[in-house]
């Protein structure tokens, strides 16, 4: 008798995060900004407050993890089409480099063979002494 996709065992988050990050070749964040330059996308998926209260990768664009996919992928009817090439390299960026790992990986499944996240996240960035941009007030 097949197993229905209901009856599969549960599996952990750290074991997601871990066959997620196994299908992805991860970028520190000199690598991200270099890739940048040449051309890849990044794209923040940190919520509204906290860009604003931490600052922005200049060149970032702000795309809610909430609507990531659907705004990426070509297929959807609810795409930007200035970001959604999937042969483009796409790189995920969060707070820490947790949600982007399995952002990354789902960008995968849809065809986005490039995708990629940011180690450390954002916070990697600072760490690294890279560049923040900072958003205007309300």
């Amino acid at each position: 008798m097949a197993r229905r996709d209901d009856e599969r065992p549960a599996q952990s988050i750290r074991s997601l995060l871990e066959a997620a990050r196994a299908r992805l070749d991860r970028l520190e964040p000199a690598a991200v900004r270099e890739a940048a330059t040449s051309g890849a996308l990044i794209v923040d998926t940190r919520c509204a407050e906290a860009r604003q209260a931490n600052g922005v990768i200049p060149g970032s664009v702000h795309v809610p993890l909430s609507v990531l996919y659907w705004r990426l992928d070509p297929t959807s009817g609810h795409d930007d089409k200035a970001l959604s090439d999937p042969s483009r390299m796409v790189i995920v960026v969060c707070a820490d480099g947790y949600s982007s790992s399995l952002a990354a990986a789902t960008l995968r499944d849809l065809g986005f063979s490039r995708a990629t996240d940011l180690v450390g996240g954002f916070n990697g960035w600072v760490a690294a002494g890279l560049p923040v941009e900072r958003l205007p007030g309300p």
